[in-house]
């Protein structure tokens, strides 16, 4: 039994000593996680996405694999591989991946504890979390959630390393991670790090950690260059082609105006002339670069913590602006890394670090200012939760009705024959050739992978439909004298079938 005080203090209630243990990290994990479960999965788990048909055909052992163009890597194939062995359900999937996301996002954000305190890196966590694009990302078959919270993790690791030896190795997987899911964004990491472990003394022992990370992440992208494209050069070469010509072309401005646009949908803004939707949900966008400020502005005052932030701003803005600037489309998946590394330094800005906090002592005549304060901000952030929930609904649902298009599609060609061994070409070939299991391929665009020649001997031994999206659009050669059906519910798609007598 507990002593009675005698210093003339009451005892604090039990409640406050039990909140102050709670693992508030491990809560909005698991609040992560229930969101997807309750609000995503019911909508999507009945069909996949164009691009997470290619990364899944890779590794299900049922399907063809789709066209694995240049500019993509193969780490988020890897990572459902065993899923997919276990069974081709669509909610397995998803819910393994919900559940997966869940303990990756504790895993990633809890490297900060140590740096920034339990409450800030909860704080920092539930920043990033509650993002509608990262609660969509968390159960899909997408790299850039994983790379996210891969890059926020090597960040973390990489400011514990001059006084953690053992943070080195764990530095070096992360970034190994991070090349092995985006070998892009991976390398857009590596340079700020490898700058700072060689211009700043205190951290040059994480060098060879960083360069180990890169070498060992980005060793099966260099030899599927050469076994695929013929060499690093022509693999970079084909990957700005496909991704329309990357250069400084494009105006800085026209990037953040694209990325502006596509903030609240749509999924991939490819060409990116959408208006603005919902202009008032995009205020946090805006604010960003603000609030970024602040946060290295507050800790510029403490040089022993600028470190925290003036790091992992600088890692944002490398992974950032390859999308802003270099690119002439958009999504908001692409920005998840840049939003997961600006996450702790904003937190530290909001709440202030845990041990910071607890050495403070507030006058009794400042506590209401500072209780309306703290009210204040809680509200606002209450609100931006909100509104992100609305735009997860929007978009959500955005995504089930394309899924549905696809499975749609695939319904009423397997009507009219079309079952494996069979090939699918033409606009959406990929999702609609891995709802029937079938082989897919382009005669043309990104996914240049067939020509017409092998087109028509394919069609002459095995069940074949090429895919236009509107009669006014005609088949290419091959296919002109196939008999072309609607696909009713698709939105005016038309296929042209074939199948060998």
């Amino acid at each position: 039994m507990d002593a009675p005080r005698t210093d003339g203090m009451a005892a604090p209630l039990p409640l406050v000593g039990w909140l102050r243990p709670l693992p508030w990290l491990a809560v909005v994990a698991l609040l992560y996680a229930l969101v997807q479960l309750i609000l995503v999965l019911p909508h999507t788990r009945d069909g996949l996405g164009w691009d997470e048909t290619v990364y899944v055909s890779q590794s299900d052992p049922r399907t063809p694999a789709a066209y694995f163009s240049a500019p993509r890597s193969r780490g988020i194939s890897f990572l459902v591989a065993p899923i997919l062995a276990v069974s081709p359900s669509v909610t397995l999937l998803r819910t393994v991946l919900a559940l997966a996301s869940a303990m990756a996002l504790y895993g990633a954000f809890r490297v900060w504890t140590p740096l920034l305190g339990r409450r800030t890196t909860a704080l920092a966590a539930l920043l990033f979390a509650g993002l509608w694009a990262t609660m969509l990302n968390g159960s899909q078959v997408m790299p850039n959630l994983w790379e996210a919270l891969a890059v926020v993790a090597a960040v973390g690791w990489f400011l514990r390393a001059p006084a953690e030896p053992s943070a080195r190795w764990w530095l070096a997987g992360t970034i190994g991670l991070a090349m092995l899911l985006r070998f892009p964004d991976g390398c857009w990491l590596a340079l700020p790090l490898l700058a700072t472990a060689i211009c700043v003394r205190t951290y040059r022992t994480a060098a060879p950690a960083v360069i180990g990370g890169v070498a060992s992440g980005g060793a099966q992208w260099a030899m599927e260059a050469y076994m695929r494209f013929g060499g690093i050069g022509e693999r970079l070469h084909l990957s700005s082609a496909t991704e329309g010509g990357m250069g400084a072309a494009h105006s800085f401005a026209s990037g953040v105006a694209r990325a502006l646009h596509s903030l609240n949908g749509p999924l991939l803004c490819r060409p990116c002339d959408v208006p603005l939707h919902a202009p008032a949900l995009a205020l946090w966008w805006l604010a960003l670069p603000l609030l970024t400020a602040a946060a290295l502005a507050s800790t510029a005052r403490r040089r022993h913590r600028l470190a925290l932030s003036a790091l992992p701003v600088t890692c944002s803005a490398s992974l950032a602006l390859p999308y802003l600037f270099l690119i002439d489309y958009s999504a908001p998946r692409f920005f998840l890394p840049a939003y997961a590394l600006l996450a702790p330094p904003i937190a530290t800005l909001i709440a202030g670090t845990e041990r910071g906090s607890n050495q403070r002592t507030a006058s009794l005549a400042r506590l209401p200012r500072r209780s309306a304060t703290a009210t204040a901000i809680g509200l606002l952030f209450l609100a931006h939760l909100a509104s992100q929930v609305g735009v997860l609904t929007q978009t959500t649902a955005q995504a089930a009705a394309l899924s549905g298009r696809y499975q749609q599609a695939a319904g009423i060609l397997r009507q009219f024959g079309v079952r494996p061994p069979c090939l699918v070409s033409g606009p959406h070939s990929q999702p609609v050739g891995y709802d029937l299991g079938c082989a897919s391929g382009d005669l043309q665009g990104n996914n240049h992978s067939l020509t017409p020649n092998e087109l028509r001997q394919r069609a002459a031994r095995e069940p074949t439909a090429v895919l236009t999206t509107s009669i006014s659009t005609p088949p290419p050669a091959p296919a002109r004298n196939w008999l072309p059906h609607p696909l009713r519910n698709t939105g005016g798609w038309i296929a042209y079938v074939s199948l060998p007598r």
